[in-house]
């Protein structure tokens, strides 16, 4: 058994009426007709089979036109629109057909000389009175005339297309209501239709050709940026490697020769490469770490800036080099962006490092930054000799003295490298325009 539904209580709810359906959308998502869009991919087809076989298209619409010429003298048609003075013989009126429509298999790659070829049967066509129809067919290499050459070869063709008819109209003046009028609007339709068809062809042709210059200077500008992005990092790397590893050094050989005589120093030198280490290694896993796209999260602590300089110094300094940093002029808030602070923390952070690295004898540095109203220079000196001939040694692009002249032309600084006088030494001087400065 089944069991019963329980009644409710309440009176049966009134049967749901159905609303209409909307009207079906004729459209699809790009917004075209279907008959549109089908009409559109057909002539996309017949295009493509043109451009791969034109032989057979021109032979088909020969073979279509001739077949319909012929037609129209079997079938006597002609003799309806003949003048009642018909002089042509029946053989010369096939003959004229034929003229009128074999040589439309040359329509388009000799498109004036099929034109001239006709002009006699043309000619002969009015000139007899028999007026067949296939003669309007001298209007499609006028429309092909008009696709592709000057207008002064459309003139020509224009003049040969009417010049039999308008010759005929001064010897029978009762020929231009029903002949001549006929054939100049007939041209006149073929001319404005050619120009329309030629006028979207070239502004096509125009959006095409200036789609693939975007392309590919959208193409150029990504590989451009591409390249400075690759400049930029491996400016990074070498900032962030090649200073620690010198200070590293430093302090390796330091710890080494005071590990004979003071334990407790080389100690301490000990403890300095590791702090020193762990530094590189956060630096280089915040770099890596930006530039891996499956770690979106990737930490973005701050670059250094200007308040870096103190622990910079003291790190040098540790690892074997003297170096005393003096401030002159009193720096305004916020006086210099990130991107200007970052740039001389690099420059000093390089400047040291090559005067660890190529140095030679007792050697000093001196980091003197001085702020004005409008610039910061920082100048940065030492004492020892040989490093001239270590900062001239550039081996990439976009490292030493090359890198740090890069990062000063970002923001419209200058930079001078060289040798103090009386071979005192070497001194590097930057110039950096502050954030308000205006050209």
């Amino acid at each position: 058994m089944t069991d019963r539904p329980r009644a409710t209580g309440t009176s049966p709810a009134p049967e749901a009426t159905t609303a209409p359906p909307p009207p079906a959308d004729t459209t699809d998502a790009g917004g075209t007709a279907p008959l549109t869009r089908i009409i559109r991919g057909a002539l996309d087809r017949l295009r493509a089979f043109d451009r791969r076989r034109p032989r057979v298209w021109d032979a088909a619409m020969t073979a279509f036109w001739t077949v319909a010429a012929v037609l129209d003298y079997t079938s006597g048609g002609w003799r309806t629109v003949a003048r009642d003075d018909v002089t042509a013989s029946e053989p010369l009126v096939l003959l004229m057909s034929l003229c009128f429509s074999l040589p439309l298999l040359w329509r388009r790659t000799h498109p004036m000389a099929v034109l001239l070829l006709m002009a006699p049967a043309s000619l002969v066509n009015v000139w007899t009175g028999a007026v067949v129809q296939a003669a309007l067919l001298q209007l499609i290499p006028v429309f092909q005339i008009v696709l592709r050459s000057s207008f002064r070869t459309v003139g020509a063709a224009a003049a040969l297309f009417v010049a039999p008819v308008l010759a005929v109209g001064v010897r029978i003046p009762s020929a231009w209501g029903q002949e001549v009028v006929s054939y100049v609007w007939g041209l006149v339709f073929v001319v404005l239709l050619g120009i329309a068809v030629r006028t979207r062809r070239e502004y096509t042709e125009a959006l095409v050709e200036r789609a693939h210059r975007l392309e590919h200077e959208r193409d150029q500008q990504a590989r451009l940026a591409a390249a400075a992005e690759r400049t930029r990092i491996a400016r990074e790397m070498h900032d962030i490697i090649g200073h620690n590893l010198s200070v590293i050094t430093g302090l390796a050989d330091g710890g080494a020769y005071a590990a004979r005589k003071n334990p407790e120093r080389a100690g301490q030198a000990l403890d300095a490469i590791g702090a020193t280490s762990r530094q590189a290694l956060s630096e280089l896993r915040r770099l890596l770490g930006v530039l891996r796209d499956d770690h979106p999260e990737a930490e973005r602590a701050p670059q250094p800036t200007l308040d870096e300089l103190v622990p910079l110094v003291e790190r040098v300094r540790r690892a074997g080099l003297p170096v005393h940093l003096e401030l002159h002029g009193e720096p305004r808030a916020r006086s210099l962006t990130p991107g200007r602070q970052l740039t001389v923390y690099r420059v000093v952070q390089e400047a040291l490092t090559n005067t660890l690295k190529h140095a030679t004898g007792p050697t000093s540095a001196t980091v003197t930054l001085t702020y004005t109203h409008t610039h910061l220079d920082a100048r940065i000196t030492d004492t020892g000799t040989g490093t001239t001939e270590g900062a001239e040694e550039v081996p990439l692009p976009g490292q030493g003295i090359m890198g740090m002249r890069e990062r000063a032309a970002l923001y419209d600084g200058t930079l001078d490298a060289g040798p103090l006088p009386n071979d005192g030494g070497w001194q590097i001087r930057l110039r950096l325009p502050l954030e308000d400065t205006r050209p």
